[in-house]
């Protein structure tokens, strides 16, 4: 039986995913002087470190980073999984259409309706399942 991950850890690891795309990335060191790129990419591995230690607050983080992915590097925008922007929210909404805000908005209440049953839910299998 495969482990489901929580909706956190879910978000954590598709985060943990574009930092390590990121830092791949030729391209960052070509448009932006490396040494901002490296402080901006402080700053992203703090917002992770930040997020396994349960640290809610870093949400705002969050929605500044994505959000300076888009803006400081449009080449790589396109990598940023959907699901971080909707997790962050805030600022991140503007990225989306309003159709896929929708299909999130279900997802969410979906989410609820099974907490508030007491039920698990399991985040990936309903994401495939509604996209």
């Amino acid at each position: 039986m495969p482990v489901t991950l929580s909706y956190h850890d879910y978000h954590l690891a598709l985060l943990k995913s574009l930092f390590d795309t990121l830092r791949a990335q030729a391209l960052l060191m070509e448009q932006v002087p490396e040494e901002s790129n490296q402080l901006f990419l402080e700053r992203f591995e703090e917002l992770i470190n930040d997020l396994e230690q349960g640290k809610q607050d870093s949400l705002y983080q969050g929605q500044d980073i994505l959000c300076q992915i888009i803006s400081r590097y449009p080449q790589i925008a396109h990598l940023i999984p959907r699901d971080l922007l909707w997790y962050f929210g805030g600022d991140c909404l503007h990225f989306m259409p309003d159709e896929e805000i929708a299909h999130y908005q279900h997802l969410d209440e979906l989410q609820a309706d099974a907490l508030d049953k007491g039920e698990d839910f399991d985040w990936v299998t309903a994401r495939q399942a509604a996209f």
